[in-house]
């Protein structure tokens, strides 16, 4: 039966295996390899009558290529970290430098300011009813603000 299949297809299905092998047990190093076998099954195609040592070799070439490809051209942009995600969880340190409106006047260095939805505690110089505020720091979960003028 394996000898009316095309050798190439063995080597695509031997990727599969590989690429599928890394989804159960992850880690970038199946996948490569894979893409290895998948690269030596499109070298197959081309010159159906490689040898067997030869395949292996070229296996190992291009399953070598595709990890080292992996470690200098994918690899650090993965654990490239993106500026916009620093504050991703931090939704108070986000507000700093927003302006927003007073809805509880600052007395005695307290009151309330309207943000979205909610209301947030902020402190600073006392300010009426009404008036906008910029955010300047954040203290826990009160925002320290400044008049907006």
């Amino acid at each position: 039966m394996v000898e009316n299949v095309a050798l190439h297809y063995l080597w695509w299905i031997l990727a599969l295996i590989l690429i599928a092998l890394e989804v159960v047990l992850p880690g970038y190093f199946m996948l490569w390899i894979g893409l290895g076998a998948a690269a030596t099954g499109v070298v197959m195609l081309v010159w159906p009558d490689m040898s067997l040592l030869s395949q292996a070799v070229c296996f190992a070439v291009l399953a070598l290529a595709s990890c080292v490809a992996y470690w200098y051209l994918v690899r650090p942009r993965l654990l490239r970290h993106d500026p916009g995600d620093a504050l991703l969880n931090r939704r108070a340190d986000q507000l700093v430098g927003q302006r927003y409106v007073l809805i509880e006047a600052i007395v005695h260095g307290r009151g309330k300011a309207r943000v979205g939805d909610g209301q947030w505690l902020v402190s600073g110089p006392d300010l009426p009813v009404g008036a906008t505020i910029e955010v300047v720091a954040v203290d826990g979960t009160t925002l320290k603000v400044i008049a907006a003028d």
